[in-house]
């Protein structure tokens, strides 16, 4: 672009030279530097103007114009234009960099708090993707995280209101409530309800450091909530069991088909179950090799054409069936980018989890149940095998 814009008023010079004198097309030449504002730094600018600058003078020579009146008010008007050029492009590179650092920090952020799922976990294999949306630098709400013990892995994907500061402190709130209690509670309703404490006190604790008055904090705490479905499978059990906390509903793929796995009862997001929302329901469902959930936030099925409609994601899916989790969400990405057409509105984040073997066979592993072990389907409980407990009793 450089090289392009250094010749315009070059080329512009000799075509005026070789025109009749009525015919005046120095006054063209000020495109030059006002053009490259737009896409020069102010290095690149000044060069353009030191070029334009005797082209200019040299054109008005050659159609007789250095002595007329207007001339001084001409080249004042170019000056200045060539000035405000410098000052734009200096304003935009500042920008653009402070953008660059801004996008930075967001995607180092979201890297440590999102960090990246197992991509094999007993007989589970997983896959996981986030892209932040184009129009903004803002960090997102969107969030995933998994924790295994004790051959059960349990799965969240949530999505923080708002952007910014607010989500990022939502978001990460939850994150490490989850990550902390889904390693000590067996039961995934007691689980939930170490979220829903947690986050409550974290968001006080958040309003109180910004030294906001009671009804500030009584507002901030209104407005905090995180949509979140929790998904829990396990080695030793052919079933998985799900609760889904105001969230978009996950997609199950078994046997060829996809089906829309709608909870049964509306679950209030974590941080809105004080406004007496209904007890927790646990959905369990049967969860055999190759069968696949797609958990996703509503980034993918809010996007929309140019024609306003909302993206299709379970007709899309049926096409996509038959591929493992990473080629999955693979697929739904490029095909959701393609049915855009343009940028992402909404951050997009997904989490696909499958059955790769068959549910392993509990006849060598006895299981001993907590007070709390969970009496729906799959679940994490502590575990001893038998040779454990004769090596304990021996001694």
């Amino acid at each position: 672009m450089l090289v392009v814009l250094l010749l315009f008023p070059l080329v512009v010079l000799v075509v005026d030279l070789l025109t009749p004198p009525d015919i005046r097309l120095g006054p063209v030449m000020v495109a030059a530097p006002v053009l490259s504002a737009a896409f020069l730094g102010p290095a690149g600018v000044l060069l353009v103007v030191l070029v334009t600058t005797p082209c200019v003078v040299l054109a008005a020579a050659a159609n007789l114009q250095l002595s007329a009146t207007n001339f001084p008010f001409q080249f004042g008007a170019f000056v200045l234009l060539s000035l405000a050029a410098l000052a734009a492009s200096d304003v935009r590179r500042r920008r653009e960099r402070e953008l660059a650092n801004s996008r930075w920090v967001a995607q180092v952020t979201q890297r440590i708090l999102l960090r990246p799922l197992p991509r094999r976990a007993g007989t589970f294999t997983l896959a996981s993707l986030y892209r932040a949306a184009d129009e903004e630098a803002a960090i997102g709400g969107d969030l995933y995280a998994s924790v295994e013990r004790d051959g059960c892995i349990r799965v969240l994907l949530g999505d923080a209101q708002g952007k910014g500061l607010a989500a990022l402190e939502m978001a990460n709130s939850v994150l490490n409530s989850f990550r902390r209690a889904a390693r000590h509670h067996s039961r995934l309703d007691v689980l939930v309800a170490e979220l829903e404490a947690e986050f409550g006190e974290d968001m006080r604790d958040c309003a109180a450091a910004r030294a906001e008055d009671a009804d500030i904090r009584g507002k901030h705490l209104d407005e905090s909530f995180v949509t979140a479905v929790i998904l829990e499978a396990a080695d030793h059990d052919s079933r998985i069991s799900l609760i889904n906390l105001g969230h978009p509903p996950p997609l199950l793929v078994m046997h060829g088909t996809v089906t829309t796995l709608e909870p049964t009862v509306s679950m209030p997001p974590i941080g809105l179950a004080r406004f007496n929302g209904p007890d927790l329901q646990v959905r369990t469902l049967d969860f055999p090799s190759g069968a696949t959930v797609l958990l996703y936030t509503d980034g993918v099925i809010e996007a929309r054409n140019t024609a306003g409609v909302f993206y299709p994601l379970a007709d899309r899916m049926r096409s996509w069936t038959h591929l493992a989790p990473g080629d999955l969400l693979t697929a739904v990405h490029d095909d959701l980018r393609q049915y855009v057409g343009t940028r992402f509105a909404d951050d997009v984040a997904m989490v696909a989890i499958r059955r790769t073997d068959p549910p392993v066979a509990s006849q060598h592993r006895e299981t001993v149940h907590r007070s709390d072990a969970s009496p729906h389907g799959a679940h994490c409980v502590d575990t001893v095998t038998r040779d454990d407990r004769d090596a304990h009793s021996d001694s």
